[in-house]
């Protein structure tokens, strides 16, 4: 770094007041880890998996610019003055890195498209790939470093809450468990992307957990538009301006994780630090995030996978059908219990599945359909069943769905692993046709064919901007 970078700020050297800072081992091998990962060759397995959800995140932001959380990043662009060097995906125009990555963001979970962790309770992609991308066109750097980067960025947002305690944080604390994966998460690529040291990493880290924020009365936003700046927009924003700060010369605390008034103290008093690095550079967790094969709401994958399987198995006239019995874990049900949202609202999918024996992002996104009559006939058969039994499994969600005929006859199925979870993953041609219908609604075909081949081509891309170009309107 130039000292033109860093303007009027004190030099650092090995005696600052910060680098007496007691260091745990924990935050030591973390920081080193974050620090060399840039370096490492991803296996081709790893490899792959990356490759589809960079895919499919970008997916979801560009299906998202049109919904209205992602006009509504959009419009906070244009209210700025529409100037930086970054790209607003699905749209003309651009920005400053903070701003792309939020507006970026908020489409990349405008509905229920994005992936889903279900250890960290987390939705990765929508945060961590908005900042990722801001930040390589900033620093210029190739398509195999910003793949490099991505997957780290997994790894460490998703293990610190699940450090915290994963989906039990989430359920008991009132703390957003998205938020606070999406930001640590944001901020790892992005200072990967910068190529910052160990030192500097543990500084990122310190200027990250400053910025962590969310709670879960996002669970009350009724336009989605809250929801997506707390798992989006938010830890995309926060998480690249931490890495920014320390790539202009800030510096802060060694270990914002351990000591005095740490991170954990404040937020998960009982946290066990040594998920921090459980499994690091043996387990990818990019590879243990799910794809959704639906566009809707991650409990609601299990029921319509079961659904779809009765349907084909048995064929029955709707006029038939007397009862559909959906049992999910309490908590998990409380997530798409009845919810005006037409993507998170169980009962209104699985209603569409009956009768369009499909779940298409159209209808998932279909307002004015939630009232129409045949929809409501069908959707008041649907009696979502909280089971107490099923939360052993979790954080797998296990969904069972039952059919009773007005003869008598009653079909069932349990799914454990739902299509496009690491236990039942979706192949390359699933995760493509599902990007197409996404892509080129919004880019066309041609462009959509020419990104979809650039980012599973990736490491092939030697200036991002290459990339950036499909990523627009023309």
């Amino acid at each position: 770094m130039t000292s033109s970078a860093l303007g009027a700020l004190p030099l650092i050297t090995p005696f600052s007041w910060a680098q007496k800072n007691l260091l745990s081992p924990e935050m030591q091998t973390l920081s080193e880890y974050m620090a060399q990962a840039l370096h490492q060759t991803l296996s081709p397995q790893v490899a792959e998996q990356a490759k589809f959800h960079l895919l499919d995140t970008y997916a979801a932001i560009i299906s998202g610019s049109e919904l209205p959380p992602g006009k509504a990043g959009i419009s906070f662009i244009q209210q700025q003055g529409n100037t930086g060097k970054c790209t607003v995906i699905g749209s003309k125009l651009m920005a400053s890195p903070a701003d792309a990555a939020m507006a970026n963001g908020m489409m990349g979970h405008a509905d229920e498209t994005d992936d889903s962790h279900n250890r960290s309770r987390s939705h990765p992609g929508c945060s961590v790939v908005p900042a990722a991308t801001a930040s390589a066109e900033l620093l210029k750097i190739s398509g195999d470093h910003l793949l490099k980067a991505v997957t780290l960025g997994y790894d460490i947002g998703t293990r610190v809450v699940m450090a915290m305690g994963g989906p039990e944080f989430s359920y008991t604390s009132h703390k957003s468990s998205h938020s606070i994966a999406g930001i640590f998460g944001s901020a790892a690529a992005a200072a990967c992307i910068a190529k910052l040291s160990a030192q500097q990493m543990r500084w990122v880290l310190d200027y990250t957990a400053q910025q962590s924020s969310g709670i879960y009365a996002w669970g009350r936003d009724t336009d989605h538009i809250e929801k997506a700046f707390v798992f989006g927009g938010m830890p995309a924003k926060n998480g690249i301006t931490s890495a920014l700060l320390v790539n202009n010369g800030w510096n802060g605390i060694n270990d914002i994780f351990s000591g005095a008034d740490n991170f954990f103290e404040a937020y998960a008093p009982n946290a066990d630090r040594n998920q921090l690095i459980n499994g690091l550079g043996q387990r990818f967790e990019i590879t243990q995030t799910d794809i959704k094969k639906w566009t809707v709401g991650s409990p609601i994958q299990g029921p319509l996978d079961a659904l779809e399987l009765i349907q084909k198995k048995h064929l029955f006239p709707l006029d038939q059908l007397e009862k559909v019995n959906v049992r999910l874990e309490p908590a998990t049900a409380k997530v798409v219990n009845n919810r005006d949202i037409p993507d998170i609202c169980l009962q209104y999918m699985m209603a569409v599945m009956l009768i369009d024996k499909t779940a298409s992002f159209k209808a998932a996104h279909d307002t004015s359909r939630m009232q129409d009559p045949q929809i409501l006939v069908q959707r008041a058969k649907v009696d979502l069943i909280p089971d107490p039994s099923l939360k052993e499994f979790m954080p797998v969600r296990v969904a069972i769905v039952e059919v009773i005929l007005k003869d008598g006859s009653k079909f069932s199925e349990r799914v454990q692993a739902v299509r496009g979870t690491p236990r039942n993953p979706m192949n390359q041609l699933e995760v493509i046709n599902k990007a197409k219908d996404l892509i080129e609604p919004v880019l066309g075909k041609v462009v959509s064919e020419q990104l979809i081949q650039t980012v599973l081509h990736i490491e092939d891309v030697q200036d991002i901007r290459d990339l950036s170009r499909l990523l627009q309107k023309s």
